[in-house]
């Protein structure tokens, strides 16, 4: 119970300390989103319009600095983030709503599987040390996890889409259909979907096969893998029970990260593919200067790494106790 308030504590702690830099950073910069707007417009800039858009944009320059803080709270609490420069007059909460589903479904998907099928792999290749699998699948894999994104992205583009044809490069679906729960749209929305996710799924898969076949090759020299052997347990049951629980514990916290970071989207493949999801939206609002739309998405990546952390910390003292005791 010590160790789960004391993490609780450490999340609350942080999370304030990641919005109170939210808040000041942008406030420490010169301007403001609304002057940042109107300096699109080239000439002078009408006094009685970028008050309006302070308005607009909940800005009040006017306000103790204090007084902008607890308000500020108040609204991030209430998901109301302000309305966004590059998607005016939208709210940064609709725009990020909007994003959102397309990243967790392309990039969350494809590290969920890229961590299991990478874990699957490293503990077979870790358990049969010096084998076939041991010898051609981690190096392979590990060096296509130092490419590029963009670069693999590419060839996939020139191979499966310039070449053959048979994969389209560019979007979420097919603009001509309607979209809906139908066979045709479904049917678009995953083929547009199959060269971005190989791409992920290619670069970021090398590192949980050489980090769990590590973990794994680290474990079998202890001495309870000896005990469990000596008392003529199955190999199957020592590799999934006793060597794979252990090992899987340092993955836990990288799958927490990695999973946290879904959120912020892979940046470099939705550009690449012009997919619209929340890093593509990012790097529009960094383009675009737009403070709130950065603010909202700062606010919404931090939160769900904090989370992510919080949850690997309760599986880790689930599959290991002494780590909540050691704590």
């Amino acid at each position: 119970m010590r160790y789960v308030l004391r993490r609780l504590g450490m999340f609350v702690i942080t999370l304030w300390v990641a919005l109170t830099i939210n808040f000041f950073i942008p406030r420490l910069m010169p301007g403001n989103p609304a002057e940042a707007m109107m300096a699109r417009f080239r000439g002078r800039v009408n006094p009685d319009a970028l008050h309006a858009l302070e308005v607009a944009f909940g800005i009040n320059t006017q306000k103790p600095l204090l007084v902008q803080y607890v308000d500020y709270l108040g609204n991030t609490f209430t998901g109301h983030f302000g309305t966004s420069l590059t998607f005016f007059p939208q709210s940064v909460g609709t725009v990020i709503v909007t994003a959102l589903p397309w990243t967790l479904g392309l990039v969350g998907l494809t590290t969920i599987i890229a961590f299991v099928f990478g874990t699957l792999i490293g503990l077979v290749a870790g358990w049969r040390r010096g084998g076939a699998l041991d010898s051609v699948l981690p190096p392979v894999f590990v060096v296509a996890s130092a490419l590029p994104f963009f670069w693999v992205g590419l060839l996939l583009i020139l191979l499966f889409s310039v070449t053959l044809g048979v994969l389209p490069n560019d979007g979420s679906y097919d603009v001509t259909l309607t979209p809906g729960l139908n066979a045709d749209f479904i049917g678009s929305v995953l083929s547009h979907a199959i060269l971005p996710a190989v791409t992920i799924l290619v670069i970021s898969i090398g590192g949980w096969i050489l980090t769990m076949r590590n973990n794994v090759v680290t474990v079998l020299a202890d001495d309870y893998i000896r005990m469990a052997r000596a008392k003529g347990l199955s190999n199957t049951t020592i590799m999934y029970r006793y060597a794979a629980r252990n090992a899987i514990l340092p993955n836990l916290a990288g799958f927490a990260m990695s999973i946290g970071f879904v959120v912020s989207g892979a940046i470099l493949v939705e550009y690449t593919f012009n997919y619209p999801g929340v890093g593509y939206m990012l790097l529009q609002a960094v383009n675009n200067e737009d403070y709130p739309l950065m603010q909202g998405m700062f606010v919404i990546i931090t939160v769900t790494v904090l989370v992510a952390i919080l949850i690997s910390d309760f599986l880790t003292v689930l599959l290991d106790p002494r780590a909540g005791a050691e704590g």
